[in-house]
Formats: C-alpha cells, structure tokens, sequence
C-alpha cells in the first residue's frame, strides 16, 4: 500500500481513454496545464504581497502608530 505502480497506472490511462475518447484528452490536458499554470503565478503574486504586509504591520507594531 504505498506508491502506485506501472500496472495502476496504466489501468487509469485505459479508464480515461474510454471515458473521455482520444479526442477530448489534448483539450483536458491542455486546460489542466493552464490551470497550474495560472495557480503557481497567483502563488508567486501572493507572496511577496504576504511579506510587505508583515513588515508593514511589524514596524507599526514597534513604534507604536496605529492606522
């Protein structure tokens, strides 16, 4: 029970192939890639927004201003 094998695999390709038919899986694919694509650049965009606004708050917090 641990890592899925070459065996695993292959019995899903077979199950999507027959699900979805060989001209339905490029266009899956092709969507799939853009939505991973979009969340790791929102992940790139969310960060460094992250490290300004704990910075920000920090150096509030130590002067002691409030917004």
């Amino acid at each position: 029970m641990g890592s899925i094998g070459l065996t695993e695999v292959l019995i899903i390709l077979a199950v999507v192939l027959l699900l979805f038919g060989g001209k339905k899986i490029p266009e899956l694919m092709k969507g799939l890639g853009s939505g991973i694509k979009e969340f790791k650049n929102a992940a790139k965009d969310d960060q460094p927004a992250n490290k300004k606004e704990e910075e920000g708050s920090g150096s509030n917090a130590r002067t002691g201003e409030a917004n």
